[in-house]
């Protein structure tokens, strides 16, 4: 009976690997988990794009706000990046972390795209980045007027998402 087992060892070796493959790439990547979700925001001290200062996350305390990780290299980032503008126009607060990529070119994309971003932060070499779990870009975090992060999404922002998933926590907790 061994010998037979032995035959069928590399089958049902197979079968397990494949099966777990099917539940994997049965999830939605968009929803991967955040351990952020419900705590503060790690301490946010990163110098900005262009005002040659260093923003510090108290000065957006009191208020609602998006942190959006974006690139020039991230394609999903030039499609999510209109409607980040159109946020914007709205009053919607959104500060940019230019994640892993050159000060120089981000400001020449944000010059030719239109800035959506009250600060841009640089993130160059993603430390801050691996601090919230980021694994690529865009990814967008709401974070509340106490600094504590509220929801990650995971992907291009776009009016379904905001209408969907962000607006009704942003609308539930802006004071007016």
């Amino acid at each position: 009976m061994g010998a037979r087992l032995k035959l069928f060892l590399p089958l049902i070796l197979f079968l397990v690997l494949a099966g777990l493959l099917y539940l994997g790439l049965g999830r939605d990547p968009r929803e991967l988990p955040s351990a952020l979700v419900d705590r503060p925001l790690p301490p946010l001290r990163l110098a900005a794009l262009d005002q040659g200062r260093v923003l510090d996350a108290a000065e957006l305390r009191g208020q609602f706000w998006l942190l959006n990780v974006w690139a020039t290299w991230c394609g999903a980032c030039r499609d999510e990046h209109p409607y980040l503008l159109e946020l914007a126009r709205q009053g919607v607060t959104i500060v940019g972390l230019d994640y892993k990529d050159d000060p120089g070119r981000a400001r020449d994309w944000l010059q030719r795209l239109g800035n959506p971003y009250r600060a841009v932060l640089i993130d160059a070499d993603g430390r801050f980045g691996l601090e919230l779990g980021v694994y690529g870009a865009p990814e967008t975090y709401l974070i509340d007027p106490d600094g504590i992060v509220r929801y990650r999404h995971v992907g291009v922002v776009d009016a379904a998402v905001w209408r969907e998933r962000i607006e009704p926590l942003y609308r539930a907790g802006v004071r007016p």
